[in-house]
């Protein structure tokens, strides 16, 4: 077989073999909690860079944020 055939034959458990392995030796190599963190952190940064790529705007909107609290304020001036 060639490689392209495997790949497109096995692609998914393939790549999700590795990931298991590696998340399997991260494990063994700095413990369960480091890479819990290390995973809650790729996957922030996915998140983030998913919202970039699909252009859905800032994380926070911070012009209304600003105008809510500049209203809310604006009597004690």
């Amino acid at each position: 077989m060639k490689w392209n055939e495997i790949w497109a034959e096995y692609g998914g458990r393939l790549s999700w073999t590795a990931c298991g392995l590696f998340f399997g030796l991260l494990y063994l190599l700095v413990g369960f909690w480091h890479m819990v963190v290390v995973a809650l952190l790729t996957l922030f940064g996915y998140w983030i860079g998913r919202r970039k790529d699909l252009r859905s705007g800032p994380l926070l909107p911070w012009g209304e944020i600003r105008e809510k609290l500049a209203a809310r304020w604006r009597p004690f001036r």
